[in-house]
């Protein structure tokens, strides 16, 4: 294996990530806990009442089953309560619940917006990136009861842009939408995976395919045998750009970074992938 590393110019580096431009983002959602009972509903007194028979009925079944017990016989099954059902309407800055994220991705974008865009693959819609809590207005820190808002982000690959919605949770209006060119957040990994897919299309893609050979002994015939991490290619942070890449920035352009499954990483950073143009570009 050693010699083998040696060979390719030390790209199978094994126990170590790769530092590349730009980081992975994968957003995650949490969900709240299950709301509790209100305590105070119904009165003081009533409580009392229902505490009080509650403790009585559990003494009368209690010696009941002391005396099933003493007789030989096994106890009565007691009364399971099932566990209450999560809220669907989150409060205050609760994260956003399922029915939520449901409903919001679902107003952020009218039948006609969501036709006119295209994703990675070049299917209709545009590419979803992320939904997440909007930050209150200043007006609004002190409200007893805020508005909740979502933030939902899309990359539309039919225009080269990043378009961003903002859904208010309470009348299901749309209060902002805006879509700006130049602006690339992290890919996501259904992106970082495209890419991958792409360099093993491409001719460029032969390194990697031999330094999975040499690391595995087998060939590399789908990007399911790796994990693929990836981050976004910047123009300007490069002394030279190849001509193939020179509208990255205003396309979406990424780096990957191929890690074999249970095996070592893969240097692929002289690799970048034009998303938007779907081509694979060699730099350095």
């Amino acid at each position: 294996m050693n010699s083998t590393v040696r060979r390719h110019l030390g790209k199978v580096l094994a126990g170590a990530a790769i530092a590349v431009t730009g980081t992975a983002v994968m957003i995650g959602v949490t969900l709240p806990d299950p709301a509790g009972a209100d305590d105070t509903r119904g009165g003081r007194s009533g409580n009392a009442a229902v505490a009080g028979s509650a403790q009585g009925e559990r003494s009368a079944q209690g010696n009941r089953d002391s005396a099933s017990t003493a007789a030989g016989q096994a106890p009565e099954p007691g009364v399971v309560e099932g566990a209450p059902a999560v809220d669907e309407q989150g409060v205050g800055r609760d994260p956003l619940t399922d029915a939520e994220l449901e409903r919001v991705e679902k107003l952020a974008l009218t039948p006609s917006q969501f036709a006119g865009g295209r994703d990675v693959e070049g299917d209709r819609g545009p590419q979803h990136l992320g939904t997440n809590l909007s930050e209150m207005e200043p007006s609004e820190v002190d409200d007893a009861a805020p508005p909740r808002r979502a933030e939902v982000s899309y990359y539309d690959y039919k225009s080269d842009e990043l378009v961003t919605r903002t859904v208010n949770l309470a009348n299901g209006k749309v209060e902002r939408s805006s879509a700006v060119k130049g602006v690339q957040p992290s890919p996501t990994r259904q992106e970082s995976r495209e890419a991958a897919e792409l360099i093993m299309a491409s001719p460029l893609g032969e390194g990697l395919k031999k330094d999975y050979q040499d690391a595995m002994g087998k060939p590399l015939t789908s990007v399911d045998q790796l994990r693929v991490s990836g981050g976004i290619y910047r123009v300007d942070r490069e002394k030279t750009v190849p001509p193939a890449l020179a509208e990255c920035g205003v396309h979406r352009c990424v780096r990957v970074t191929p890690k074999v499954k249970n095996g070592p990483w893969i240097d692929a950073r002289d690799l970048v992938v034009d998303l938007s143009a779907r081509t694979v570009g060699r730099i350095g």
